[in-house]
């Protein structure tokens, strides 16, 4: 019989404490930003499953194809008995790994992490239904605070799949991939979905497509912002702009104010003053080469073993493994 266990590391006043952080230092520094996370509420995530269904938006459907090729290749090499996803979602892609290792005869775990405990107890319910016998546990926690959440022993297999390491920079992914690192066992692996570097032409309408859902899911932060913050941006006074940064290989996304602009944010009381034409940053996508993410594994401690890509060489899985400390 499954079974089902919810632990909570990350509640809503620490969400409420995080966001009011992060807004009075983004929105109080030059150039302007915020961190992408604040996109993801209940219409932020309708959002973005759009945006993984639309013909611009390669990323999730590569991932998946790959993913679907060689599931079965990444049960063999690592036997992992315990799979962990970081970000995990709906899960979705995870079920093509949850099968590869059952057919494999290993699985017996599987421990999802996300900051939405109605997203791990939707897919927990469909979960312990597919897959008879297997223990699931959810962390409600977030991937950059919270690794040492993660339970230990069990041959452990981490996905962190989506290309989301794209939007750390690249000292907050040394720091993330330090921590993981440190949270594994010698041995134990890690899968990483990486969007690699390519045409500008078709990584630029990835990030602004024709149908106007991704501007819709950038403005979106603003609304978060009206809701929790009782702050008072019109989302009209506001363009989406995805640019391709070629000097950082990463797309940038930013809210372009359209005229001279003054903000309040009631809950800070934080007056914020755009003016017209200037930038907010809300999101960097960073892109990849196989030499770069074999470097900063290793710089972290992670042996690349195995790469797999798609044949137009867009998006990549790497299998690493967590090498011996002397």
């Amino acid at each position: 019989m499954s079974v089902f266990d919810l632990e909570v590391h990350l509640d809503e006043q620490d969400l409420a404490r995080a966001l009011r952080a992060d807004v009075a230092a983004g929105l109080s520094a030059s150039p302007k930003w915020l961190p992408p996370k604040w996109f993801y509420d209940a219409r932020g995530s309708e959002l973005f499953e759009q945006i993984t269904r639309l013909p611009e938006y390669y990323p999730t459907r590569t991932e998946r194809q790959i993913l679907a090729a060689h599931a079965a290749d990444v049960a063999r090499l690592t036997g992992a008995k315990t799979l962990v996803e970081l970000g995990s979602g709906s899960s979705e892609k995870t079920r093509l790994l949850l099968d590869a290792l059952t057919a494999h005869g290993t699985l017996g775990g599987f421990v999802a992490l996300d900051v939405s405990p109605a997203a791990l107890r939707d897919a927990a319910d469909k979960l312990i239904v597919e897959y008879p016998g297997l223990n699931v546990r959810g962390l409600v926690a977030d991937f950059s605070r919270h690794l040492g959440a993660v339970p230990r022993g069990g041959d452990r297999l981490v996905a962190f799949l989506g290309g989301t390491i794209g939007n750390l920079l690249p000292a907050e992914r040394a720091e993330f991939l330090g921590d993981l690192r440190a949270g594994l066992d010698d041995g134990e692996y890690l899968l990483l979905g990486t969007d690699l570097v390519k045409d500008p032409a078709v990584l630029v309408p990835a990030y602004d497509d024709a149908a106007g859902v991704t501007a819709a899911f950038n403005r979106n932060v603003l609304r978060v912002l009206n809701r929790e913050l009782h702050a008072d941006f019109a989302e009209d006074d506001f363009a989406h702009v995805a640019l391709w940064d070629p000097e950082n290989e990463w797309i940038e996304m930013r809210l372009r104010a359209l005229r001279d602009l003054t903000v309040q944010v009631r809950d800070l009381d934080l007056t914020v003053e755009f003016a017209a034409g200037e930038e907010l940053r809300t999101e960097v996508s960073a892109k990849f080469r196989r030499e770069g993410v074999q470097r900063e594994l290793a710089a972290a401690g992670f042996d690349l073993r195995h790469w797999w890509t798609d044949p137009e060489q867009r998006f990549a899985l790497s299998l690493s493994r967590a090498t011996v400390v002397p």
